[in-house]
């Protein structure tokens, strides 16, 4: 869903100063705040930004402080902590929506263009009642889930892997394969009704 927009040249450059890093070593999982930098203006951040809710009509950009880091053609949000080794898990409450991505994308990932449609994120796509996977706007059907109503993405950083689990049966429901080159961070996108994360949990037993 395109939306008109003023195309900002980056400037900038992304490293680890600009975010948290998630390492192996902590002792309880991964914790984030989503970055309203980053924010599309259709999306409004609550819960001290652990949740994004999407609005038809959204701040108005000239509200908006400019900047290279916000994507300004699609509704995406970036979250604040980047990962650059271990496994990581986090929780999704899915509200009312019928659309939305969620999965994990490069730091400094273009803001031109949806998370999913380049090499340099990975997401599990939810759209019509059907899951996907998508990265480099490659997509693949996944089976054995239906309507969603929390979700757990598990990312494993040296095995170059991202999955989506069942949390209702703590269950993997699907294993993408990545080509991760540098620190990636928690990616979300949404194009209806809302998403809120749980963060701070281990990795469940038996994943």
């Amino acid at each position: 869903m395109a939306l008109p927009f003023a195309r900002v040249v980056f400037l900038c450059r992304w490293g680890a100063k600009r975010w948290g890093i998630a390492t192996a070593e902590a002792r309880r999982g991964i914790t984030f705040k989503l970055e309203e930098k980053t924010a599309h203006n259709s999306l409004a951040l609550f819960r001290d930004d652990t949740g994004v809710k999407y609005g038809l009509v959204g701040l108005e950009p000239t509200k908006l402080a400019v900047n290279a880091e916000r994507f300004l053609e699609w509704a995406v949000v970036l979250a604040d902590t980047a990962v650059t080794s271990g496994r990581h898990y986090w929780e999704v409450t899915v509200q009312r929506s019928q659309q939305f991505r969620i999965g994990v994308a490069d730091v400094d990932v273009s803001r031109d263009s949806c998370i999913g449609a380049d090499d340099r994120s990975w997401v599990f796509t939810y759209a019509q009642r059907k899951w996907h996977t998508m990265s480099a706007n490659e997509k693949a059907p996944i089976e054995g889930i239906g309507q969603p109503e929390k979700v757990g993405p598990l990312l494993e950083y040296e095995a170059h892997r991202l999955s989506l689990v069942d949390v209702s049966r703590l269950a993997l429901v699907h294993t993408l394969q990545t080509d991760f080159r540098g620190p990636v961070v928690p990616a979300f996108a949404l194009w209806d009704g809302e998403l809120l994360t749980h963060l701070g949990l281990e990795v469940p037993e038996g994943l």
